[in-house]
């Protein structure tokens, strides 16, 4: 049977195309060798059932493992004590017959917290066992799951103290932060408080903070080409195209597989950086993703969520990293956002093009800008797309539409009115990216991809003529970055006289740049 690069549920190493992750199975088992219990805290499609999986395997010479979800659990499951002790007991059961292992965990008679207690003393007794759950978001609501992670966690201290026996790990799989899950409760009204009971005692706060990093490198993904060469001979630079991959993807691992997945099936087998790029414009253009309409819906439940990323992505405002803010770690859980420097930054190139789009959609009706069919055009006649002249015709677009408005609006909204523009020009024929990373209040760098063709294009606000000249010099270096030697600078200068500056191009150090002041 012929191999596919999997973009749906566990990765199977005879059936599909995947990255080694052995090294990152040989640190979880080293927390595991530890006695420590942990969450695997990642955003949806990051690979952690794929993970839990083959961490089975990796763990079962040397402990008796026991790998179940919660993905089957339904509301009748967590009704009550009763009911979900026997669930969890013929899950187990079920599972280790399954995987052919000897199932001995199912006892009838068990129905509190206090009887499963005692019986799981009983099965670990000498014995090293390893629980791992899966999908544990789907009983994140229920009080019924507060109480078992309590239970846990009594045993968890006691058999420090030499007066218990219980499970040697206990590892837990999903997107939220399973150490809140009782603040989460109190405020959906999902638990009430006892008398006496403390509302910041955590029934996980025995976990320790899971750190290892489970994205995949460039070199990971040019050893899962390596493999996919090895059948397909297509001669491909493996180097260059896993460095591609990585720009766009940052390694987020669904991404991974989908960009892969394009170029094998859709475009050829092509594998060249064009092909990269032509697969990542698919890919934004998906219309049935699970993971960006979860992105979407995130964002529309949660204003703190989508207004920590509208300032940072399209007004460029700089927030320092910090988990103790609720946006953040919730957007960081999701797999939105990274630490760089201790500050907030976009986690991939292609998160900041579909939130981007997303953002532009919102605010576009907003904001004025309506192109003609024939100005669109005009602009990518012959299949070309026409950066100079894109840059030209919105000088007059801005003349037209927004001298008038109040400066303070125009000042704030200027670069998400230049993405309006923008947006119907490319059309799905094209993206641009922000690059987050060099982006602040002041200044913007896009990335504009038509084709094969690449732009470099820098937005920025008039803050005086030496400022001006460092964000040339700045834009000549992230051109250096793309091996271009032409680029475009939009200034936008807000002064109440400012000097008139007729489009123009300019030569500096060998590289030409196409400045636009409005």
């Amino acid at each position: 049977m012929e191999r596919e690069f999997n973009v749906t549920g566990i990765c199977v190493p005879a059936y599909h195309y995947l990255v080694n992750i052995e090294q990152k199975l040989k640190e979880i088992k080293k927390l595991i060798d530890k006695r420590h219990y942990f969450t695997i805290n990642r955003g949806r499609q990051y690979g952690k059932s794929t993970t839990l999986s083959h961490l089975n395997k990796f763990l079962t010479p040397e402990y008796e493992v026991i790998p179940i979800s919660f993905e089957a659990f339904g509301h009748d499951n967590f009704v009550n004590t009763a009911i979900f002790c026997q669930e969890f007991l013929t899950t187990i059961d079920t599972t280790l017959e399954m995987l052919g292992t000897a199932a001995h965990w199912q006892n009838e008679s068990v129905k509190t917290f206090s009887q499963l207690s005692r019986h799981i003393t009983k099965q670990c007794r000498d014995k090293r066992v390893v629980l791992m759950i899966d999908e544990v978001d789907k009983a994140s609501n229920y009080r019924v799951f507060l109480d078992f992670l309590n239970m846990l966690r009594h045993k968890f201290l006691a058999r420090a103290d030499g007066l218990d026996f219980t499970f040697h790990s206990v590892i837990l799989a999903g997107v939220y932060d399973i150490k809140n899950i009782k603040l989460k409760m109190i405020s959906e009204g999902s638990h009430v408080l006892s008398s006496g009971e403390k509302e910041v005692n955590s029934p996980w706060n025995i976990a320790i903070q899971f750190e290892i990093d489970m994205s995949f490198s460039s070199s990971e993904i040019e050893g899962m080409l390596e493999d996919y060469e090895q059948e397909h001979l297509t001669g491909m630079d493996k180097v260059a195209v896993a460095d591609e991959i990585y720009f766009y993807t940052s390694g987020y691992p669904v991404m991974v597989s989908k960009v892969c997945r394009y170029i094998d099936i859709e475009l050829g087998k092509r594998w060249n950086p064009e092909s990269v790029r032509e697969a990542v414009r698919l890919l934004i253009r998906e219309t049935d993703n699970e993971l960006f309409k979860s992105l979407s819906q995130n964002f529309e439940g949660n204003a703190e969520i989508y207004q920590l990323m509208y300032d940072i992505l399209i007004l460029g405002e700089i927030r320092s990293f910090s988990s103790l803010n609720p946006a953040i770690d919730l957007a960081f859980r999701y797999g939105y956002i990274k630490e760089v420097n201790n500050r907030v930054k976009v986690s991939n190139k292609i998160f900041e093009m579909v939130m981007t789009n997303y953002f532009v959609s919102k605010d576009e009706m907003n904001l004025g800008m309506r192109l003609s069919g024939g100005l669109i055009n005009e602009l990518t006649r012959g299949g070309k797309f026409n950066m100079q002249l894109c840059l030209e015709r919105f000088l007059i677009h801005w003349q037209e539409l927004y001298t008038e408005k109040e400066v303070k609006f125009i000042e704030k909204q200027c670069r998400m009115i230049f993405l309006t523009y923008l947006k119907p020009i490319l059309n799905g024929s094209g993206f641009c990216f922000i690059e987050s990373a060099l982006t602040d209040d002041r200044r913007m760098d896009l990335v504009v991809t038509y084709g094969n063709e690449c732009f470099i294009l820098e937005l920025k606000t008039w803050k005086g003529r030496l400022y001006n000249e460092e964000g040339v010099g700045q834009l000549l270096g992230y051109m250096d970055k793309f091996n271009e030697t032409r680029g475009y600078l939009l200034t936008f200068d807000f002064r109440k006289n400012p000097e008139i500056v007729p489009p123009q191009w300019r030569n500096e150090n060998g590289k030409t740049v196409f400045e636009v002041r409005v």
